[in-house]
């Protein structure tokens, strides 16, 4: 009887060990998957400004898809596998010029070989006005550009692998007007849809921005 109970004490143990290996392989397993999700495939970004108001506001949790732009070496930003650059009109997530300690999103105004100017708030590229369907303004003061960039800027030409961006909110958005190009390894991806909207002012859920699709 000693023996038999022993035996199964033994039996048990290894049948717990077994056990656990396979959960410990299981999270690891898991844990290498959302790793690769996040760095090569979709990644989730929380809004914390205006700048992109009334397309996104603060408090909009998106969905950024990093994969659409190619795949990127981590920390070494080198594109190995090329699919497509960003194009006009797509909202974008990039390392900040001034601070690559923090990710900025703006929309694409302008791609590489483009002619920007600005004339009294009112965009032309390569000296056509541009179909702004996007941009808001909500301050009437129109400053010289001599003052600041803001409201007359340029003209400028977009550099080789580059993308001149600025915010939807353009009133309130320190963009490429301000402070210069981003360099087409810096994009992080694509933004393309809300997943959750939360108001802190209000403290209320958003319920009719979730699932929202990015235009």
């Amino acid at each position: 009887m000693i023996e038999n109970k022993t035996k199964v004490k033994i039996k048990n143990k290894g049948k717990l060990k077994s056990k656990v290996h396979e959960y410990a392989e299981a999270i690891i397993i898991a844990i290498l998957i959302a790793v690769v999700v996040r760095t090569f495939v979709v990644q989730a970004f929380k809004i914390p400004s205006r700048s992109m108001v009334p397309t996104l506001l603060v408090g909009d949790h998106i969905l950024v898809n990093k994969f659409i732009y190619g795949v990127k070496v981590p920390f070494l930003r080198k594109t190995i596998i090329p699919i497509t650059n960003p194009q006009r009109g797509d909202i974008v997530v990039f390392i900040y010029p001034n601070d690559r300690s923090k990710d900025y999103i703006k929309r694409v105004i302008g791609v590489s070989g483009d002619k920007i100017e600005i004339k009294n708030k009112i965009i032309f590229i390569n000296g056509k006005q541009y179909s702004d369907a996007y941009g808001i303004y909500s301050d009437n003061v129109i400053y010289p550009g001599s003052m600041q960039p803001r409201d007359n800027f340029g003209p400028v030409t977009v550099p080789p692998e580059s993308l001149f961006v600025m915010g939807d909110n353009r009133d309130e958005s320190a963009d490429s007007r301000f402070w210069g190009f981003v360099d087409l390894k810096d994009v992080e991806g694509k933004a393309f849809i809300i997943y959750w909207s939360w108001n802190r002012e209000e403290t209320n859920l958003r319920w009719q921005r979730l699932g929202s699709i990015l235009h």
